[in-house]
């Protein structure tokens, strides 16, 4: 089978389209034909290693697992002698960090991991980009404890995991402030924000109002910058560890003292997860943002345009078959 293969850490140009063997099922496993995954920013931290702590997971001087791939939807084309949840012919996504190999024609996972089958009426590409920035999103809400009637800012609206907070924290019946840039502007209204800052017209950080909960999406603020928007009691969370890697000991810090907190929860994949995106998406109240499609031959393409850090929501990839 093809795969994009990488047995050292560094740039897209040391991602390879190779011929490899076709994995096998275990017993407790599915074998999945893969027709799309994307590249994301979990993809791109293990690609480069980057931050160092990664390589305690990913392998100290080069990568364990020479095919990446962290989210996916295909087919079941072979199962396990102990599978009984899926059968040859459905059709799954799913997400798969840690395992990856989702940049190749085949894939195995265990059928008890986040996988799921795909709604009736649902392409395989737009399924693909269901799980990777959602599953953060929604560990970070549930942590937050956001409620209906809160008020939530959300900085970075328009990337994988900004997108997917903003539609699940107005699934709860919160009110949602989305920061987002001057071109994607209406595409962020059209996702039900119900106030709208452009930051290259405007500071949020400047704003005179407060909220329950400030969710910085993509890293690029601090607590200290936005403290003054919080209310008594309210959250700052990031995606990043933030400078000098802060946020992690503001979290502790912040737990016993003051009355504004920073958390910082560690992500963490349950069967639950994924079935309940399902549902958003067979009810219509999560559709994943597609920025760009390539092929799975131009995937060092996508991941430089995705290292850019301007894209909307997220890239797929489509997997060809010869034997479509």
């Amino acid at each position: 089978m093809k795969a994009v293969v990488y047995t050292t850490y560094g740039p897209p140009e040391v991602l390879q389209l190779t011929d490899v063997a076709t994995p096998s099922p275990g017993d407790k496993e599915v074998l999945i034909k893969v027709r799309a995954t994307t590249v994301n920013r979990t993809d791109c931290g293990y690609l480069r290693a980057k931050p160092f702590i990664i390589r305690i997971f990913s392998g100290l001087t080069k990568p364990k697992r020479p095919i990446l791939g962290s989210e996916f939807a295909g087919d079941v084309v072979e199962i396990g002698s102990g599978v009984t949840a899926f059968a040859v012919g459905d059709r799954v996504f799913g997400y798969c960090e840690g395992i990856f190999g989702a940049y190749a024609q085949y894939m195995t996972m265990p059928a008890d991991s986040m996988i799921a089958t795909i709604p009736e009426g649902k392409s395989y590409e737009e399924v693909a980009p269901t799980t990777e920035g959602a599953h953060y999103a929604l560990g970070n809400i549930r942590k937050a404890g956001i409620e209906a009637g809160q008020r939530v800012l959300i900085n970075g609206a328009t990337g994988a995991i900004g997108s997917a907070a903003l539609q699940l924290v107005k699934h709860i019946g919160a009110e949602v402030t989305a920061v987002c840039n001057t071109k994607n502007v209406e595409r962020i209204w059209s996702l039900g924000a119900d106030a709208v800052v452009d930051y290259e017209k405007e500071d949020f950080t400047t704003l005179d109002e407060t909220f329950d909960c400030v969710f910085d999406a993509v890293g690029k603020s601090t607590f200290g910058a936005c403290k003054r928007l919080l209310k008594s009691g309210g959250i700052y969370m990031s995606t990043e560890l933030g400078p000098y890697a802060q946020n992690p000991f503001l979290a502790l810090w912040t737990a016993p003292f003051g009355s504004k907190k920073v958390l910082f929860p560690l992500p963490s994949e349950s069967k639950k997860d994924v079935l309940f995106l399902k549902s958003l998406l067979e009810s219509g109240d999560f559709k994943p943002v597609i920025d760009r499609h390539y092929p799975l031959e131009q995937i060092a393409e996508a991941f430089r345009y995705v290292e850019t850090g301007q894209k909307t929501g997220n890239v797929v990839i489509t997997v060809a078959h010869t034997d479509t």
